[in-house]
């Protein structure tokens, strides 16, 4: 069964959503599954490392990584994203499932190859406060790249997000 499935824009009133290219060049509409919609309660030009633990992360990896929070996934931004995170309202756009087919289990990405309607749109006035009512830690760091390191070499599920963006100093 597919999860609820939306999409965050920092634009108001969308009626219609037309497929645009991707990097392989397929026409399609994307969605975020619900059990990932915190990866993208960020304005959208946030670079972020997002990660969660899966069915085969190991313990080790689930000490280093979740020792210190009760928490199910992580979300990290640098700290200057911080002012944006708290002073950019979001628009949070659900489609029907039904039209949508998985393209990443881990990232929760769906795509459609057709334009789609939203069935509901809601204001997302404080993404920050979004997050934190959620079963997430939001870690604001120096430097993403080490953390993304890290996580890459990790048995996590993991989601890196615009990292183009970061700032490259360690």
């Amino acid at each position: 069964m597919i999860e609820r499935l939306f999409h965050v824009s920092e634009t108001p009133g969308l009626t219609r959503f037309e497929p645009r290219a991707d990097a392989r060049g397929r026409n399609l509409v994307w969605a975020i599954g619900e059990s990932r919609l915190h990866n993208y309660l960020l304005p959208r030009d946030c670079p972020r490392v997002t990660y969660h633990a899966t069915a085969t992360t190991t313990a080790a990896d689930r000490a280093e990584f979740f020792s210190a929070t009760s928490a199910e996934s992580v979300v990290a931004i640098e700290k200057r994203w911080l002012p944006a995170l708290q002073a950019t309202p979001l628009h949070v756009y659900e489609f029907a499932p039904a039209p949508f087919v998985l393209e990443d289990a881990i990232a929760a990405y769906y795509v459609c190859a057709h334009a789609v309607a939203p069935m509901s749109h809601r204001v997302v006035a404080s993404p920050l406060l979004e997050l934190l009512q959620r079963p997430v830690e939001l870690r604001l760091v120096s430097s993403l790249f080490a953390l993304r390191d890290r996580v890459v070499a990790s048995s996590l599920g993991f989601s890196i997000i615009r990292l183009r963006n970061a700032q490259n100093a360690e």
